[in-house]
């Protein structure tokens, strides 16, 4: 095992498990060159793991790419295993949300008791000796063209599963450099961790019977509510949906 702590295996970070070694296998991935590699590898979660809410955020890479689809946090894990399966160093960062960017993909009858700031991350990969920050793949391309078109005189918003000022030309595909598209949402930073498993030994979230409610019947219905997104009916937001910042949390390191 490699002694690079942004290369090894984890419980989470499972790379060496068969379904992720025979998916870069069959894309013929292992081929290419390193930014090449890390471009497949992104624009492969990014529209092929369709965006949707797991069981739970600790899943291992391999378990999201079953399911087919995954937020933020799951997406992040599924992302960070196949760069290290191909050996291409990345880390975790990590933060929190404030809850409005989930409103309309949450339902207004149980958006009360959703938590005011939601754990929230990224991959930062590193590609010819810098830190690309790549936020960009959580939203697959026919979620965000949904949101174009019901929002197209819009380019600032917090809502849906977006936090962006650049709604109508967001930095998400692949060229290199950063991508985001939640980065406006974010109201507390956490900082980088060596993998999903050292930020989760600290930061944990939906734990008791909000937990179980939200595994057992609302991420369902969060599912629905996306699935229908994707088709291109936006369900509709109280006052609509927020442009202004987040406030920011006073007891954390500021998000960048």
């Amino acid at each position: 095992m490699s002694s690079d702590p942004m290369t090894q295996k984890t419980p989470l970070l499972d790379y060496s498990s068969g379904p992720i070694q025979s998916l870069i296998a069959d894309r013929g991935w292992s081929a290419l060159e390193p930014t090449e590699r890390a471009e497949a590898a992104y624009e492969f979660v990014r529209n092929e793991i369709a965006f949707g809410y797991n069981s739970d955020d600790t899943l291992p890479a391999s378990n999201v790419l079953r399911d087919g689809y995954g937020q933020c946090n799951t997406k992040t894990t599924l992302l960070m295993a196949l760069l290290r399966a191909m050996d291409l160093p990345c880390r975790f960062h990590g933060f929190t949300i404030h809850k409005f960017l989930q409103r309309g993909i949450v339902p207004e009858i149980v958006y009360p008791l959703a938590p005011a700031n939601i754990l929230h991350s990224w991959v930062e990969v590193s590609l010819a000796g810098r830190w690309v920050t790549l936020e960009g793949f959580i939203l697959d391309d026919a979620v965000l063209t949904a949101l174009q078109t019901a929002f197209p005189d819009q380019d600032s918003i917090c809502g849906y599963g977006a936090g962006t000022d650049t709604l109508q030309s967001p930095d998400v595909g692949w060229s290199g450099r950063d991508t985001y598209i939640q980065r406006t949402g974010i109201n507390a930073d956490f900082g980088t961790f060596a993998s999903p498993d050292a930020f989760y030994a600290e930061h944990r979230q939906l734990r008791g019977i909000k937990g179980f409610l939200y595994r057992l019947v609302i991420r369902h219905w969060m599912n629905a509510r996306v699935e229908r997104l994707r088709r291109g009916v936006v369900p509709t937001i109280p006052n609509g949906p927020a442009t202004a910042l987040p406030p920011r949390q006073s007891n954390v390191k500021g998000a960048r």
